[in-house]
């Protein structure tokens, strides 16, 4: 994603502030090497010191702090953004869903100062339900049937009725892809059947776009009135693709046989998924967020991630 600014506007040419990623992962990395890459001075909250010596060797400053134990959160102070992207792990033993989203929204607000500049959070268009299929947007009233997509608009909602919510963004992300994150592989590979439904709509974002738009959100957040937040953007490549057409390509780009499908478990996050069949419009991202996509759909995507060699399994969709 290319942001559109103007000489004297432009993320490039803030001064130099100092950023609080929460969550700095698959996406929040991306985002600290932008900000790096523009002189600003990248912060990371992480429970695990192993990590910390990771994210210190790339530049960034640490804090050790767990955000679903308010204790481990000494006073945050001093920064002029922070971003919420903490992911959650299933199969970790510690602390429920809504404890890490909701409760660590909350907890990371009630350790920054009033003087925090801004706050994006990283949410999900899992808050949404069902649309039979239908078109949806940041107008589209939330109805999560998933236990992250509801822990993910508890997060949403302690962010709205905070004082810093009124300076802050919602990013509500379709499924992010990316180098390393091409789902079923293997399977494909192997000529084995997919346990993922074969209809419906998958809503996409590549990784690298994502992190532009958190980019460009911070930046619009410095243009529209005081305390009119939080702005919500919804944050997709806007061209859903149904999931036989988009395995179908992973197919041939793998040069493998085409994908067959059987169904899968009951209880599987694949069969949750499909529960919930919507299109994700990003007009508003488009709109306001004045950006073009690097990866306008999947196929350009895909293709550069196995282009360049990518070879690890990932996520299921």
């Amino acid at each position: 994603m290319e942001l559109v600014e103007s000489e004297q506007d432009g993320p490039m040419n803030k001064s130099r502030e100092v950023k609080l990623i929460v969550g700095c992962g698959y996406l929040g990395r991306r985002v600290a090497m932008r900000w790096l890459s523009a002189g600003h001075e990248v912060h990371a909250l992480t429970r695990s010191p192993e990590r910390a010596i990771e994210l210190e060797q790339l530049g960034l400053r640490t804090v050790i702090g767990d955000v679903a134990n308010p204790i481990t959160l000494r006073p945050l102070g001093g920064f002029d953004t922070v971003v919420f992207a903490v992911g959650y792990d299933r199969h970790a033993v510690g602390p429920g869903v809504d404890q890490v989203y909701g409760g660590g929204v909350r907890n990371v607000l009630a350790a920054l100062p009033a003087a925090t500049k801004r706050f994006v959070y990283i949410s999900s268009t899992g808050v949404y339900g069902d649309a039979g299929g239908g078109v949806v947007d940041e107008q589209t009233p939330p109805a999560p049937r998933r236990a992250g997509g509801k822990a993910s608009l508890l997060a949403e909602q302690a962010l709205s009725a905070h004082p810093l919510g009124q300076r802050a963004a919602i990013l509500r992300l379709a499924g992010i892809y990316g180098p390393d994150r091409i789902p079923y592989r293997t399977e494909m590979l192997a000529g084995e059947p997919i346990p993922a439904p074969s209809e419906g709509w998958l809503n996409l974002i590549h990784v690298d776009d994502a992190a532009a738009a958190v980019v460009a959100a911070e930046s619009r957040l410095d243009v529209v009135p005081d305390a009119s937040g939080p702005h919500v953007y919804c944050v997709s490549d806007g061209t859903p693709v149904v999931r036989r057409d988009y395995y179908a390509e992973v197919a041939r780009l793998l040069g493998a046989a085409p994908p067959t499908f059987t169904e899968p478990a009951a209880d599987s996050p694949a069969a949750a998924r499909a529960t919930s069949n919507r299109r994700i419009s990003n007009a508003k991202m488009i709109a306001e967020l004045g950006a073009t996509l690097s990866y306008p759909t999947y196929r350009e995507g895909l293709a550069a991630i196995l282009a360049s060699g990518d070879t690890v399994e990932n996520r299921s969709r």
